[in-house]
């Protein structure tokens, strides 16, 4: 992973081989990311997107293996507990053009990821909401 920091943009390089949460996670500690908008396209051969059933405050994932392209990955970082909350969804299509997304868990570039973060004054928290059965914003 490479990146370069432009005033309020940080434009990102993901290389082959490198999981996209954890390299948003060393970013985020390392320029101080407190609030942030996260936009990407790219390459993955392997990654977990799933969807959160609020009824039964359950989460369903779903693991993709081959050759999929990054058609939309787009999140937010907050805080939560003092650490950098990445929430992100993503959606990559396959070569027949069929394309599977929901809540990212886990993406591994096969090629390159090509990302910008923008990163905003302010700060927004997340806390837990027992009626969601998730962490929302706090602020």
């Amino acid at each position: 992973m490479n990146y370069r920091r432009f005033g309020d943009k940080i434009i990102v390089r993901i290389d082959k081989g490198e999981e996209v949460l954890e390299q948003l996670r060393e970013i985020a500690l390392k320029e101080n990311i407190s609030l942030a908008h996260i936009s990407a396209l790219g390459a993955t051969d392997s990654f977990t997107v799933g969807v959160f059933d609020v009824n039964k405050k359950q989460f369903y994932s779903n693991d993709f293996c081959g050759d999929y392209e990054i058609v939309s990955l787009t999140g937010t970082i907050t805080v939560m507990d003092g650490k950098p909350y990445i929430h992100i969804h993503m959606s990559a299509g396959d070569n027949k053009g069929l394309v599977y997304g929901g809540h990212l868990s886990r993406a591994v570039i096969s090629a390159t990821c090509e990302m910008v973060i923008t990163v905003m004054d302010g700060f927004v928290g997340r806390k837990y909401n027992e009626d969601a059965g998730i962490n929302i914003f706090d602020f």
